[in-house]
């Protein structure tokens, strides 16, 4: 009688909120779980590696015995452990403050930031420059701020996700043109002849191929049929051209790319950390206690010529330690003050982040006058590229891209870009496969990234490990 009771009561309208809401949860964990098994099923399971140390060519990986070499980082220069580009970061975050705890338009902006974007656009040879939390948020903010209902954008189909979910949001018309297809685009263009403004959008390199935009044909076309011209050159900055200004210099046409986008979180050093514990770093900042007469830590002057004939500069002769550097990231669009200024009146990532921290700040400013200085960290990396390219191609893979410090190696199935990519961290060789949806199905690859600081023996070492592998998994006969 008292359970027939109880079961009969009704509930309570809490009760009932409670019992939606365990159901709702319910069914939601159903549909992730289902998701998740389809991705394990199909081979493309995306696990993270856990590093136990700063970044670099040499570094610590959790569940690995000893160090691992490391080539697949965006640290293109090395700059992530350049002494001056910590030694500027730090000084910084001393000056100025670990953030400012505000966007730009309200306290948030230094003089650091002003001085940091007008040496972006003197770099880039631009009017003007703007500054995002990442190159992510900067595509994302200028497509819908600049673009309305009576524009157009034309996309290459292979462009970075950032961009592609930059130009989702605007409401101009949108079309898509066959990568690196000129035939095409110039179709799309006649099609978006209509429209009051059209804005041609495409990564200056590539970053699962390595390959690099036909700048020339793109900007002739834009001409032709008045259009404008916008390149993201997050996996060019600082490394292609005579002096590293991208892709519209390597290709000469800057003077007609409109607008170009880029990062601080790539060659620019954007993980820049060191082997300096923090409170020694300080230490050299305050200078001594009073009353004791310790030494204050000062990292070495840097030396391009030097740093040529050696990586121990900025490796650490005795190999990665603890991880207590600082690091850094950070995006800009640079182009026409007129654009720049829209965006800070309209551009939502900007007005509604936090300003770059002051660390980060330093670390670019710095790694920015290093670029203007000498191309010969550039230099060394391209050399270092086409040792990697020339050998891995005379064992017989094939690698995409051209001559770019991206160099994939181009596998075909997922599940074989995925085992031979542990197989090489077996081997101490830190690589990671890419496969569908990142990259197109059946392209899947191993992308391997080069980088000033990589020894000519660990390029070879790397190709070494490749050869070994490929033939125990019948890539290579």
């Amino acid at each position: 009688m008292w359970g027939r009771r109880l079961l009969s009561s009704p509930l309570s309208p809490g009760q009932c909120r409670a019992y939606r809401a365990r159901a709702a949860l319910a069914q939601l964990s159903h549909v992730l779980e289902a998701e998740l098994e389809s991705i394990r099923g199909a081979g493309t399971w995306k696990s993270e590696r856990v590093i136990t140390s700063k970044q670099g060519p040499h570094i610590h990986v959790e569940g690995s015995r000893g160090g691992i070499l490391n080539f697949c980082a965006n640290n293109y220069l090395g700059l992530s452990s350049h002494p001056e580009v910590i030694r500027s970061g730090l000084e910084a975050l001393e000056k100025f403050g670990a953030g400012l705890s505000s966007v730009r338009f309200i306290c948030g902006t230094q003089n650091i930031h002003k001085n940091l974007e007008e040496k972006i656009s003197r770099f880039h040879q631009r009017e003007d420059a703007i500054l995002y939390a990442s190159c992510f948020d900067a595509n994302a903010g200028i497509f819908e701020a600049l673009l309305t209902p009576e524009d157009a954008v034309l996309s290459d189909e292979l462009n970075h996700a950032s961009i592609i979910d930059g130009i989702r949001l605007c409401k101009a018309n949108k079309y898509r043109y066959k990568h690196m297809d000129m035939q095409d685009l110039e179709a799309k263009l006649q099609d978006a002849q209509k429209h009051r403004l059209r804005l041609v959008a495409t990564d200056g390199a590539f970053s699962m191929d390595g390959d690099i935009a036909p700048l020339k044909e793109i900007c002739s076309l834009a001409q032709k049929y008045q259009a404008l011209v916008f390149i993201d050159e997050c996996h060019a900055t600082g490394f292609l051209g005579p002096n590293g200004r991208g892709t519209d210099e390597l290709l000469g046409v800057m003077d007609q790319v409109d607008i170009v986008n880029s990062t601080l979180g790539k060659a620019l050093g954007g993980a820049a950390g060191s082997d300096i514990p923090l409170s020694g770093a300080l230490a050299f900042l305050r200078g001594p206690v009073p009353g004791s007469s310790p030494k204050p830590f000062c990292p070495p002057p840097f030396n391009s010529t030097k740093l040529m004939e050696s990586t121990k500069m900025w490796t650490g002769a005795e190999g990665p330690g603890p991880n207590e550097g600082h690091y850094s990231k950070g995006g800009y669009t640079t182009g026409p003050k007129a654009l720049i200024d829209l965006l800070r009146q309209r551009s939502r990532p900007y007005l509604f982040s936090n300003s770059l921290p002051p660390a980060v700040v330093g670390c670019a400013s710095k790694a920015l006058d290093l670029l203007m200085e000498s191309n010969a960290i550039a230099q060394s990396m391209v050399a270092k590229t086409r040792r990697f390219r020339s050998k891995m191609a005379a064992a017989g893979f094939s690698i995409s891209g051209n001559d770019h410090p991206i160099c994939p190696v181009m596998l075909g199935e997922a599940r074989l870009a995925s085992v031979m990519a542990d197989d090489m961290l077996e081997r101490g060789i830190y690589v990671i496969g890419f496969s569908y949806p990142v990259v197109p199905k059946g392209k899947a690859r191993i992308r391997v990234q080069i980088s000033a600081v990589h020894s000519e023996d660990d390029i070879d070492r790397c190709v070494e490990a490749f050869t070994e592998v490929g033939r125990k998994h019948g890539a290579l006969p």
